[in-house]
């Protein structure tokens, strides 16, 4: 049975948790219905790329830690990548 793989969406949220606790549902879906013109749970790796643009963005203008900005959007730039799944 392979192994389940949440959405993308589930997964940026997961990301974005870390770093805007319970703000991040609403600031993700506020970045992909406003900027990507989607449904938040729409997104596709195709649009991460444009999405994280985005956030970078935003972030800025709540933080000047450039450290958290770069390992936050480092973190989600992660999610372009394919997992290797076990065997």
């Amino acid at each position: 049975m392979p192994a389940y793989d949440p959405p993308l969406y589930d997964r940026v949220l997961r990301v974005t948790h870390v770093y805007l606790g319970p703000a991040a549902d609403r600031f993700i879906a506020r970045q992909v219905q406003n900027h990507l013109d989607k449904r938040p749970e729409d997104i596709s790796v195709d649009d991460l790329k444009m999405l994280i643009d985005w956030i970078r963005v935003a972030v800025s203008l709540i933080t000047e830690d450039s450290d958290i900005i770069e390992e936050y959007t480092a973190q989600l730039m992660r999610l372009t990548v394919p997992q290797k799944r076990p065997k």
